[in-house]
């Protein structure tokens, strides 16, 4: 026998809630309900998706593997119910949008006010995260990705690029001097990642002619809090120019070395699973973002 959507729903909300219960109050069903479907699932397939013990749930191998595809099936439905649903009004429904917190924080969030008025049915909901996500895992809708995409079941559409410059606030030069040479930064305190060690490759033109990679004198895990630490006069940073926008201008933050700096811009993408198919929701932010960052924030 053929399994059926609701069947496939609960089995997926019962995985998302972790309980019988939680599902059965989001999917307004009764705790009988939602077991007597899931019952009905494995009885139909043949196979034990999960284990239940009195504390916990736990995804069998071939739980695993079916859950993937449940989401996928019921991902498909959901959008061909909305662009119908689209199709005679204003676009409604929920956005989920994964962006790097940097990312979110300098670029998207400044903008959500704005997308907002324009299509005041559409709900998001904005997650951050420095690793790339599993989308359906996640259940994101869209992704913005910084630098390379490795990821070939990914639909990939180029935002734009960000050059990477390295900063340093006017009152840290004028303390430790301005450095003439890549070398002089051995005697400079250099800012870096600690977690995400290729960001500390700087563009710069090394002695061997490849980017040189710093040993910084103080690390931090995000970004922003890298800025803030330059712009507070610790040190010597890399960043991109989506970021730092507005210290430059106000000129909280200038360029070092620029007559030594390779010209370097992170690509930066928007991404969504290639078996997806993209909702109206999906194609209005992807669209207002390339409206509104072009020349801006990104370069082409």
């Amino acid at each position: 026998m053929k399994t059926t959507l609701e069947e496939q729903r609960a089995f997926a909300t019962v995985v998302d809630c972790a309980s019988i219960t939680g599902a059965a109050e989001q999917l307004g069903m009764t705790v009988s309900g939602v077991s007597r479907a899931l019952n009905r699932l494995e009885r139909k397939l043949g196979a034990t998706l999960l284990r239940r013990t009195t504390r916990r749930l736990e995804l069998t191998q071939e739980g695993e593997t079916f859950l993937a595809h449940c989401r996928r099936i019921l991902r498909a439905v959901d959008v061909a119910e909305e662009s119908v649903r689209d199709h005679h009004g204003q676009p409604r429904g929920q956005l989920r949008i994964n962006a790097a917190p940097s990312f979110m924080q300098f670029v998207i969030v400044p903008l959500i006010g704005e997308f907002r008025a324009r299509y005041p049915g559409i709900h998001l909901q904005l997650d951050t995260h420095d690793r790339f996500v599993d989308l359906l895992e996640q259940r994101v809708d869209l992704a913005i990705r910084i630098g390379e995409l490795d990821d070939s079941s990914l639909h990939a559409r180029l935002l734009g690029k960000s050059p990477l410059r390295l900063l340093a606030s006017p009152g840290y030069l004028a303390r430790a001097g301005i450095p003439e040479t890549v070398e002089d930064l051995a005697h400079h305190s250099l800012l870096g990642f600690s977690q995400l060690d290729h960001l500390n490759r700087w563009p710069l033109r090394g002695l061997d002619g490849d980017d040189v990679h710093i040993t910084p004198t103080l690390l931090a895990s995000s970004g922003s809090t890298l800025m803030e630490l330059a712009i507070k006069g610790e040190g010597i940073v890399c960043l991109a120019d989506f970021m730092t926008l507005t210290p430059r201008r106000s000129q909280a933050l200038v360029e070092v070395l620029p007559q030594h700096s390779v010209p370097t811009a992170q690509a930066v993408h928007a991404v969504y699973y290639r078996q997806a198919t993209l909702s109206q929701r999906a194609r209005l932010f992807i669209d207002f973002l390339v409206e509104r960052l072009a020349g801006q924030y990104l370069q082409e």
